[in-house]
């Protein structure tokens, strides 16, 4: 069943949703300025509100496209954008997607990244054609591959001196998940 782009997603704790320019203050504040959030990024921390806008005015374009995938992720219970879960990579003729996130540090070790990651993986794999997506981490962020075995991917290999990020050149950790796997259930969120 295809799909027209970023649609709503909700979760027990979380709305995914599109970004506007109007989140700029929350995305600012919550996390894009902050140089330890995006220290394994391959984005600079935002040093005024302007580049966030910026940002945010792309991204609504971009919502024009019904390939494009990138949710803003918002606490239900308070209404609070807390990071963005994206697909930053797509091969249609592999049938292959690559998955991003990023979440303000208020927020790390609650299990928001792995509840918004399944959510999205059940999505992409019920209503586009793909059959294989793919997260990517730095290796010395760990933490990272957590949340994507949490979300059932498999560790797959490790690439070295592959990736760059705001720390230079790194080696980075694949992990994927199959749509034959049965671990992509959202049951649980």
């Amino acid at each position: 069943m295809p799909v027209n782009g970023t649609q709503t997603l909700t979760t027990n704790r979380l709305i995914l949703r599109r970004l506007a320019t109007s989140d700029a203050p929350a995305m600012f504040t919550n996390w894009a300025n902050d140089p330890l959030v995006t220290k394994y990024l391959t984005w600079q921390p935002h040093q005024n509100i302007s580049i966030t806008k910026m940002g945010l005015k792309w991204r609504e374009k971009q919502y024009q496209d019904p390939a494009f995938f990138d949710w803003g992720i918002v606490i239900k219970d308070t209404d609070k954008l807390i990071g963005t879960i994206t697909v930053v990579n797509q091969d249609k003729a592999k049938k292959t997607m690559e998955i991003g996130y990023c979440l303000g540090k208020q927020w790390w070790g609650q299990g928001f990244a792995a509840e918004a990651l399944i959510k999205v993986l059940n999505f992409l794999f019920t209503y586009t054609a793909v059959e294989r997506i793919e997260a990517r981490h730095d290796t010395n962020n760990p933490n990272s591959g957590k949340v994507m075995k949490k979300a059932g991917m498999a560790f797959e290999k490790i690439l070295y001196q592959h990736g760059t990020n705001n720390n230079g050149v790194c080696d980075e950790a694949v992990y994927s998940i199959l749509r034959t796997d049965t671990t992509a259930s959202t049951d649980a969120v």
